[in-house]
């Protein structure tokens, strides 16, 4: 099977992916927005929330793995889809790269994939 212009998903990602569903707050310029990550590597995550975030803008943010302390990051806006759940309601879909991360919270996250 031929693969497209950017490649197969699945083989330019490093870290499989684990599915979640984590709460996570974004810090944005008008406040903070509330989302829920669906699934997580250490090397970024895919959310949805219920307001857009711009593509390529960098947002500091709070990851909250169930059980566990919450884990600073920032990330920057890779993909961004919206997703009509309803006439008035949009839910999107937004995928994050982690830009800056403590080793220690790296580690923490790893950790807490490994033992999913």
């Amino acid at each position: 099977m031929a693969k497209g212009i950017l490649g197969d998903d699945e083989e330019r990602r490093r870290h499989p992916r684990q599915e979640v569903t984590w709460p996570i707050t974004i810090i944005a310029e008008h406040g903070t927005i509330e989302g829920e990550i669906r699934n997580v590597t250490v090397d970024g995550l895919f959310i949805f929330c219920e307001e857009p975030l711009r593509l390529n803008e960098t947002y500091r943010m709070s990851i909250i793995p169930d059980k566990h302390r919450a884990i600073g990051v920032s990330g920057k806006i890779v993909r961004a889809d919206a997703y009509c759940m309803a006439e008035d309601k949009s839910v999107y879909g937004i995928g994050i790269c982690f830009i800056e991360f403590t080793d220690q919270d790296r580690e923490t996250l790893r950790e807490i994939l490994a033992g999913l």
